[in-house]
């Protein structure tokens, strides 16, 4: 499981858009939102780069945690 700072996550609705953009990148997608460490943790084939490619596009900015 990879894990991602997402410093301006702070809601429900942003943990739903986040969840949202990984899913339709890997339907499969192990998800897990901490809204008080703002932190995304995702387990899926994907790589790195189209996991952040996909927060991006939710509007989130991401770095490796």
């Amino acid at each position: 499981m990879t894990t991602f700072h997402v410093p301006d996550m702070s809601c429900g609705h942003c943990k739903a858009a986040i969840e949202k953009a990984l899913h339709a990148l890997d339907p499969n997608a192990a998800v897990r939102v901490d809204l008080s460490a703002r932190t995304v943790s995702v387990e899926t084939p994907q790589t790195e780069a189209s996991i952040l490619a996909a927060l991006k596009g939710a509007g989130y900015e991401a770095t490796r945690a």
